[in-house]
């Protein structure tokens, strides 16, 4: 006969069901703060974000690196998946993509302080990159291939580069808060697009 649970004890699956969302509830949380404060924002502001307390953020991720590193994944992940349910439920393609990027310049802007916090482990930022590489150069290809075959932006635009350039515009925005890079980008989106026949 099997042992009858205790009265309040919470079931293994249940913990671990808790777990998972107390850890994407911090990586959102740690995600928007990166933006707005950079990777070195003190972790009691990610705790208040998130609504938990500061040892909750050091049982999931005992150093800063790893918490870096997991909102890079997470950040991935995000937009990875937001391209294809953008694509369906966006007024057109290019509003699509339009939006995508604007989710891929947040993450452009966390990433930067990537390289800081794995200080001299460039095989895992290599490893990193080929991952980030790997998920998102495939969603924006469909995104661009999608608002090609709507006649909403002139063919030819490789996913690589585009997502290249973007990259590029990015830089400078820690260094200096006069610079919005989101500006420059929605030009760059601006000179993709077919002109409107008359």
């Amino acid at each position: 006969m099997p042992a009858a649970s205790q009265p309040g004890e919470v079931p293994a699956r249940s913990k671990r069901v808790d777990a998972l969302r107390n850890e994407q509830k911090l990586l959102t949380a740690a995600a928007a703060v990166f933006v707005t404060s950079g990777v070195d924002a003190p972790i009691r502001e990610i705790a208040a974000r998130a609504g938990v307390g500061m040892g909750t953020i050091y049982r999931h991720f005992p150093t800063r690196a790893d918490l870096v590193v997991a909102v890079y994944r997470h950040q991935v992940e995000a937009c990875a998946e937001a391209g294809p349910s953008l694509l369906g439920g966006a007024d057109s393609p290019l509003e699509a993509l339009r939006q995508w990027v604007d989710l891929f310049v947040d993450f452009l802007v966390t990433k930067h302080g990537l390289a800081d916090a794995l200080q001299s482990d460039s095989s895992g930022f290599d490893a990193l990159h080929a991952y980030f590489l790997d998920r998102l150069v495939p969603v924006c290809a469909r995104l661009l291939d999608a608002a090609v075959a709507a006649d909403e932006i002139r063919p030819g635009t490789h996913a690589y580069e585009l997502m290249r350039g973007i990259g590029n515009l990015c830089i400078g925005r820690d260094s200096d808060p006069r610079y919005d890079p989101r500006r420059l980008v929605e030009l760059l989106l601006q000179g993709l697009q077919r002109p409107q026949s008359s």
